[in-house]
């Protein structure tokens, strides 16, 4: 640029193009970009003007320099501007996708809840635990000893073809019933006793009612002139806390090599209130669980006297509880985890 006249046809160029781009822009980042190509110190190309004028006459600097100033100060204001309306505009542009329609149907909310078996589980743990108990968790992986020798179940014994039991090793297996806790803590603690042992268990069984694995929670009491009418009562609390008001149970006789006697625990039908019905069957009677009054030999095995001492155990199978508490007709849909089924359950808690 050699001297005045090419400068103000510069100024002229650089004019049209600020104009040009203030009219396509979009974002206040394309404002500020701009800005800098034009006015930064180094590189803008408004600041390049004043580093010619080495290359213009002396007698046409003062005017040069007026000029690149006018032009700078133009510049800035209209950037200015520039960053002012793309504020704007993106203000209205969140405030648009932000802005609520109040006349909109609410979008429902789905709440989560509890799987069906958690939820029976903490509310025996809520129950039992308001009667003393407490709460002790065993392993899954047990010896051959604690899961039927110690338990009067030694391996001739016909109660062990009744369990058909998934072998690790000839020693280890998944224990077939949470009842090998009740050895652990005996072995391991002075009566009196009084603990829940809640956990999954093993079997070689599947269909509609049954499962490989389902959850177990076993039931001990040891301690002085402890009977079957300690049990009664106890089953009765438990019945009407996670069966509703007015649920009583019954005991029929039956045969768990661990206790003796041994019964069948049966509660009274919560549907039709011992009327008779498809889920009792017309019995007026649901059975629940096993118990008894623990076997003399179990407490001897553990170094309990069975002549100071008695107990009494039981054990409660989860998923059946559930099952019958909610009205779910098949175990797999537990274990499915079918929202469709889940939810539905979750409407009934």
């Amino acid at each position: 640029m050699a001297d005045i006249s090419g400068l103000k046809e510069r100024v002229e160029e650089i004019r049209q193009e600020i104009l040009k781009k203030a009219d396509s822009m979009q974002t206040v980042r394309e404002a500020y970009d701009a800005k800098i190509d034009y006015l930064d110190s180094k590189r803008g190309k408004i600041s390049a003007l004043m580093k010619d004028m080495r290359s213009i006459p002396a007698d046409q600097r003062r005017e040069y320099g007026q000029t690149v100033n006018e032009l700078k100060t133009w510049a800035a204001e209209r950037f200015s501007e520039m960053d002012a309306r793309m504020k704007q505009r993106e203000l209205a542009a969140r405030y648009e996708a932000e802005q609520i329609d109040v006349t909109k149907p609410a979008v429902k909310m789905h709440p989560g809840h509890l799987h069906p078996v958690t939820q029976v589980r903490e509310e025996l743990i809520d129950v039992f635990s308001s009667m003393g108990f407490e709460i002790y968790e065993g392993s899954e992986v047990e010896t051959d000893y604690y899961n039927f020798t110690a338990l009067n179940t030694p391996k001739d014994h016909p109660a062990r073809d009744m369990q058909d039991t998934f072998y690790l090793s000839p020693e280890f297996l998944l224990r077939t019933q949470t009842s090998s806790g009740q050895i652990h803590v005996m072995e391991n603690k002075k009566p009196p006793i009084k603990i829940l042992s809640p956990g999954k268990v093993f079997r070689a069984d599947d269909d509609a009612t049954h499962s490989p694995m389902f959850s177990q929670m076993e039931g001990l009491v040891v301690d002085r002139h402890i009977t079957l009418s300690d049990l009664k009562g106890m089953l009765d609390v438990f019945a009407e806390k996670i069966f509703g008001e007015g649920t009583t149970t019954r005991l029929r006789p039956s045969y768990f090599p661990f206790t003796e006697p041994s019964v069948e625990v049966d509660v009274s039908c919560f549907a039709c209130g011992g009327k008779g019905c498809s889920l009792c069957k017309g019995t007026g009677w649901i059975e629940v669980l096993g118990a008894g009054v623990v076997n003399r030999k179990v407490l001897a095995n553990c170094g309990i006297d069975p002549e100071e001492y008695s107990g009494l155990a039981f054990g409660i199978g989860l998923e059946r509880t559930a099952m019958l508490k909610y009205g779910i007709g098949n175990i797999k849909l537990l274990f499915e985890s079918d929202v469709n089924v889940l939810n539905q359950i979750g409407d009934q808690t």
